[in-house]
């Protein structure tokens, strides 16, 4: 039997039993990548190294869909945020990597191309690009004459 503190009351009359869901936040098992390895949450091994035969492995496993990349800021010393790294399917066949980041309120994709192209330098220069973009959208001041 189901205890009374596990029944919510809807409209007087009508009673709904609670469900009660342990959710992790969206994004918390996707892996990232940090001093130049990946964490991958779904994988027993361990880090794998950027720009390894390893990384070019798992980039190309049909299990590895999205991953996170830091955009740090080294005048300060800490992470600024993240950009996600997707793969998506072409038209023509075939798998490629895209870059997204919420800029200025608007969402920022960015080309990578094939698993081969998916490098830590390349990466890292376009996260800096990124991370000197405006996050928020700031609205138009209309108070000037």
């Amino acid at each position: 039997m189901v205890g009374r503190r596990n029944w919510v009351r809807l409209l007087g009359n009508i009673c709904t039993e609670r469900r009660y869901k342990k959710e992790a936040k969206m994004g918390s098992n996707i892996p990232r990548v940090l001093d130049g390895s990946v964490y991958d949450p779904g994988q027993a091994g361990g880090a794998i190294r950027l720009d390894t035969a390893a990384w070019m492995t798992w980039l190309e496993a049909p299990t590895t869909r999205s991953f996170s990349y830091p955009l740090y800021d080294a005048a300060h010393g800490y992470i600024d945020g993240f950009m996600t790294v997707r793969k998506e399917t072409r038209q023509r066949g075939g798998m490629y990597w895209s870059v997204f980041r919420r800029c200025g309120g608007r969402l920022c994709k960015i080309y990578l191309g094939p698993s081969r192209m998916v490098t830590q330098r390349r990466l890292h220069t376009i996260a800096e690009a990124l991370r000197v973009l405006p996050i928020a959208h700031e609205p138009p001041d209309t108070t000037a004459p």
